[in-house]
């Protein structure tokens, strides 16, 4: 399939996007901030390279947004075509 941007438009549009420091992964560490959560961020010597890891509790969590997932719910994906 042939992209539909040319490459510096591709470019420009694959910039902004985040890869740390997105929205879910914010409100998830304001919500264990406030149940006094003690974690690490992006840990680079576990395997996935985990956003948040909580060693004291061996837990590590991956935020994944739902505009990668495609999910219907998304409200960025409103109107596109998406995953069934």
């Amino acid at each position: 399939m042939t992209d539909v941007y040319p490459p510096q438009k591709r470019w420009a549009v694959m910039r902004k996007v985040k890869g740390k420091e997105a929205s879910p992964e914010l409100t998830v560490r304001r919500a264990l901030t406030g149940l006094g959560g003690r974690y690490r961020l992006h840990r680079k010597d576990l395997p996935g390279t985990p956003d948040i890891v909580m060693p004291g509790r061996r837990l590590v969590l991956f935020v994944h947004g739902c505009f990668w997932h495609g999910t219907r719910l998304c409200p960025w994906l409103q109107g596109a075509q998406v995953a069934p």
